[in-house]
Parts: C-alpha cells; structure tokens; sequence
C-alpha cells in the first residue's frame, strides 16, 4: 500500500513504539519524505478522529514532540516533550 501510495494512517494500541519504527521504515523502503512518512503515525490519526489541536508542530497546537537518535536501524527516543514543556 505504502509504496502504492494508499497508506493514509498507522496505528497501533499495543506496540506504541511500532508508530515510531514504522515512520522510518516508510522513509527507507517505500522512499517517502520523512515528514509524510511521520504525518502518517501523526497528523493523519489525529484529524482522522477530530483531534485538532496536536499531530503537528504548528502555532497554537499542544506541540508534542519527541527527538530520536537512530541506534543501528532502531529508532531510540532521547527526550519529549508535552505541550511544549520537556516531559522526559
């Protein structure tokens, strides 16, 4: 589908850390640009059920954001951040 370009949203309740990878593995195999590829574990999910005010780093919204290190071919979190305010 990704490579089709018919992937819209990934989603997961059970493996969270699967949204992240996921992103990366849609930059790498299916050669999506990174942001498109992030839209879709992000953005997408979060319009897809009315959420309006997170899923991107845009004036007004929660600004969520996380910073990743690549450890070999896994994505690592390193810090985040909860509305704009550093979280971890």
């Amino acid at each position: 589908m990704a490579q089709l370009d018919l992937l819209d949203i990934f989603s997961s309740d059970y493996v969270p850390a699967s949204l992240l990878q996921s992103a990366f593995l849609l930059r790498d195999t299916a050669g999506w640009s990174m942001p498109k590829a992030v839209n879709t574990v992000t953005r997408n999910p979060a319009r897809a059920i009315g959420l309006l005010d997170r899923g991107e780093l845009a004036l007004g919204l929660r600004a969520d954001l996380i910073r990743v290190r690549m450890s070999g071919d896994m994505p690592i979190v390193r810090s985040a951040w909860r509305e704009g305010v550093r979280a971890f």
